[in-house]
């Protein structure tokens, strides 16, 4: 099989209709051309941020990633595996695709570990049994792949998407995109920066250039591109007419290296 293509999707991107028709109408155009298998792995802050403050319960993160009490796992998985997920789902079904919606935890694609961060329901993810993303793959179908986990003790957790989407590229030895609302990874004067390597990065997040989601994001993008031996991209979703060409490997947003 063709090496797999993941792509992670930004939460921003989820609560704007018009983009994610952009998006698969983008995917649609690509697989006229390339029979590269594509995977999408997505998180969904702004559904949790939304039923959250509905339900008068304040949200916290730390160092870019969300504070998950065990008390709120049930109404963010819900969130997350449920309406985020059903969301690109319907799009995907509308645009023709034919997809399958997923959690981390299906056919133990990853591994999901309880974090030791003090961050309550929230999980480590690392690489899992490739068998049922590959037999999804060889039969045409697209998965859609929520970052909700399961540990060993059964315990639901939430997970950081971008360190999904890394753990799903270990699972398959895949390429990875991540997608989001800028263009890249941006420096002091909010210019794109074309290419970025770990020691670039360390350099700007000691100035605090890279912080917050971002440092979560590039950190992540690092790990894979150490883990697998390849170029990492993370790009924009809002130029709709690059999509394809960024999908067939063109140069668009930062391209992060080892």
């Amino acid at each position: 099989m063709t090496t797999p293509l993941v792509l992670k999707l930004g939460g921003a991107l989820l609560e704007n209709e018009t983009a994610l028709e952009q998006l698969f109408t983008a995917l649609s155009e690509y697989k006229l051309t390339s029979s590269r298998p594509l995977i999408l792995v997505h998180g969904g802050g702004c559904f949790v941020d939304e039923l959250l403050a509905k339900m008068n319960i304040v949200s916290e993160k730390k160092n870019g990633l969300r504070v998950t009490p065990f008390s709120d796992i049930g109404y963010i998985t819900g969130a997350l595996a449920g309406t985020a997920n059903k969301v690109l789902m319907a799009q995907g079904l509308k645009s023709g695709a034919k997809v399958v919606g997923l959690s981390l935890a299906d056919g133990g694609i990853s591994t999901v570990t309880h974090s030791t961060a003090g961050l309550g329901a929230v999980g480590e993810c690392e690489a899992g049994d490739p068998t049922l993303l590959t037999a999804l793959l060889s039969g045409g179908f697209l998965p859609i792949i929520s970052s909700i986990g399961i540990d060993a003790q059964g315990q639901l957790l939430n997970v950081n998407a971008d360190q999904a989407a890394t753990a799903i590229c270990e699972t398959l030895d895949a390429d990875l995109v991540m997608l989001s609302d800028v263009a890249g990874i941006l420096d002091a004067d909010m210019q794109l920066i074309p290419e970025m390597n770990s020691s670039y990065a360390d350099e700007l997040i000691t100035a605090g250039v890279i912080h917050g989601g971002m440092e979560v994001k590039v950190k992540a993008a690092l790990k894979a591109a150490t883990s697998l031996n390849r170029d990492i991209k993370l790009a924009s979703w809002k130029v709709p007419e690059r999509l394809v060409a960024l999908l067939n490997g063109e140069a668009e947003g930062t391209k992060v290296s080892r």
